[in-house]
């Protein structure tokens, strides 16, 4: 019996199927790239598999991850090629590595995740670059701490998410090969993320937004449908409680 670590990109029109009907999605892909996979006892037997961190409705990523055991196994480069002809536009897998005898799964590993946020429409971005790092400036450090109400299970309850915002500043626009990348108005944010205090881009931002228009910085509110959410990567802590990306807790299968 192995575990291996598989990270796919989801974009496209597959950004609007939640996360069950993936799970759904990824079991019937398992059976159609004959990946031998195991399943569990009993009177309903199904698929081991996790999957690390569910994502919104409608956001994009490069970065998901789900963990399976099997029985057996072809090369990474055999399995990756295998899988992503069954996959439909909107998913592409880009690494199959086994994990090590122990290595906890990927759900239970989640700390942080990177994700970007920009306007549909730029236009209507209020911001300029300059006016954009004053005001994430401000907001970070101008303030002991920033309050957010988030609903729960159990209900609505205020926090401080100040020390669970990583990093926030503005996003790093594409660059021609050879020069430095330059920033725009957009949002790059790495967050605490997992079953713990996780923290959506969506909170943070709507919180900016409202201190924004309190300062008179800006006179809208954070409006999700006029934006989009792209998560880059997922990280877990190693041993010595570093963030890595949970790709590179297992290594390529060669033969």
């Amino acid at each position: 019996m192995l575990k291996v670590r598989i990270k796919f990109q989801k974009y496209g029109m597959m950004k609007f199927i939640g996360h069950l009907d993936m799970m759904r999605y990824f079991q019937k892909a398992m059976r159609r790239a004959d990946i031998d996979i195991r399943y569990s006892e009993g009177y309903s037997p199904h698929q081991i598999m996790s999957f690390a961190a569910p994502l919104g409705v409608g956001a994009t990523s490069d970065g998901e991850y789900l963990d399976i055991e099997v029985n057996s196994t072809r090369s990474s480069r055999e399995a990756i090629a295998a899988l992503n002809a069954v996959m439909a536009e909107g998913v592409q897998v880009s690494q199959y590595r086994e994990l090590p005898p122990g290595t906890k799964n990927a759900m239970s590993l989640v700390a942080a995740a990177d994700y970007t946020v920009d306007f549909k429409e730029p236009e209507k971005n209020p911001f300029t670059l300059s006016t954009l790092r004053e005001a994430l400036q401000g907001f970070l450090e101008g303030q002991d701490a920033v309050l957010v109400t988030k609903q729960t299970k159990k209900g609505e309850r205020q926090m401080d998410i100040k020390p669970l915002i990583f990093a926030l500043g503005p996003l790093a626009a594409p660059c021609m090969e050879g020069q430095e990348e330059e920033a725009h108005p957009g949002f790059f944010l790495r967050l605490n993320t997992g079953s713990s205090d996780n923290v959506k881009p969506e909170l943070v931002l709507t919180a900016f937004f409202d201190w924004c228009r309190e300062q008179g910085i800006c006179d809208i509110s954070y409006a999700p449908a006029a934006m989009q959410v792209h998560r880059l990567e997922v990280y877990g802590r190693d041993g010595e409680g570093e963030l890595l990306p949970l790709g590179d807790f297992g290594e390529e299968i060669l033969s």
